[in-house]
Order: C-alpha cells, then sequence, then structure tokens
C-alpha cells in the first residue's frame, strides 16, 4: 500500500479529522504525527495536504424543521412509543427522560451533525434515531432544555 493510500485510510478511520481536512483547518504537520502511518512525517503531511485538496468543501446541513420536546418518557410502558431501538422501547409513562423532536425535513447526516452538537456541549444521549421526516434524541430529564437548543440550532426552524 502506498503512502498516500496509507494515510486516507488512516483519516477515514478518524472522522474528527476528515472533517478537519474538509473544513480546512487542520495543521497537517500535527495531524501527521498523530497518524500511525509509517514514513518520514513531512511525507504524510504532503499526502494529507494533497487529501485535503480532492475533499468536497464542507458543507452546512441543509435541514430544517420543527422541533420540540417531551418529557416523562420511560422504558417499556404502556403509553405512546417515542423510539425504539433493538428491543428497548422509549413511551410516554413518568419516566426521566426527554425527547427532542425534529420534525420536517432531516436526513441521517443532520442526525450526525446534531451528535456531534450535543457531544460538544458535553450533554449525554441516551439514545437518538432519525426516519420518515423525524429525529429523536433522548436525554436526561435535567438536560431537556439544553438539548432542546441545541437541536434547534442544528434543524430548527
Amino acid at each position: 500500500m502506498s503512502l498516500a493510500a496509507a494515510t486516507r485510510d488512516a483519516v477515514r478511520e478518524r472522522p474528527f479529522l476528515y472533517d478537519g481536512l474538509r473544513a480546512g483547518v487542520v495543521n497537517y504537520t500535527a495531524a501527521a504525527r498523530l497518524l500511525d502511518v509509517e514514513g518520514d512525517t513531512d511525507a504524510v503531511a504532503t499526502a494529507l495536504r494533497r487529501f485535503a485538496q480532492e475533499l468536497p468543501d464542507e458543507t452546512a446541513g441543509e435541514s430544517e424543521a420543527r422541533v420540540s420536546m417531551q418529557s416523562g418518557l420511560g422504558r417499556g410502558g404502556d403509553g405512546d412509543t417515542l423510539l425504539t431501538v433493538g428491543d428497548t422501547r422509549l413511551c410516554d409513562g413518568g419516566g426521566s427522560l426527554t425527547g427532542i423532536v425534529a420534525s420536517g425535513d432531516v436526513s441521517p447526516a443532520a442526525l450526525g451533525d446534531v451528535l456531534g452538537r450535543l457531544r460538544a456541549a458535553d450533554i449525554a444521549v441516551d439514545a437518538a434515531g432519525v426516519g420518515d421526516e423525524t429525529l429523536v434524541v433522548v436525554v436526561e430529564r435535567r438536560d431537556g432544555p439544553d438539548a432542546l437548543r441545541v437541536v434547534e440550532g442544528a434543524v430548527g426552524r
């Protein structure tokens, strides 16, 4: 495998670096030191620079949705199901969780953006999903208002 191919593979294993290269905010030498690619640091930095030039520009998500908050979610129960992941159903029913629901033009890419923003805001996500023009993230009740603002900032209208 060539140095360029090994560098590309190493970048694809680190989505944060891939996104940074697309955004044009990476110090190539520092990134080359981070990667576990055999070769001279300057050569790896050059491979990173060339790879970055080939990547499409970073584009903001085109999502636009109405965002609401639903408190009192719990696992299982007989209430209306907001989100099902595997065998876990999150339903109305007096639980300690809050669902943030975005309805409208949302996509899996929008969910990725929302999750990244929630991680940066240090808000733990209990569950998340997207489908049929609906995006849902579930957080602890005390994090609900902050999570609502984050999701509104990402996809709200």
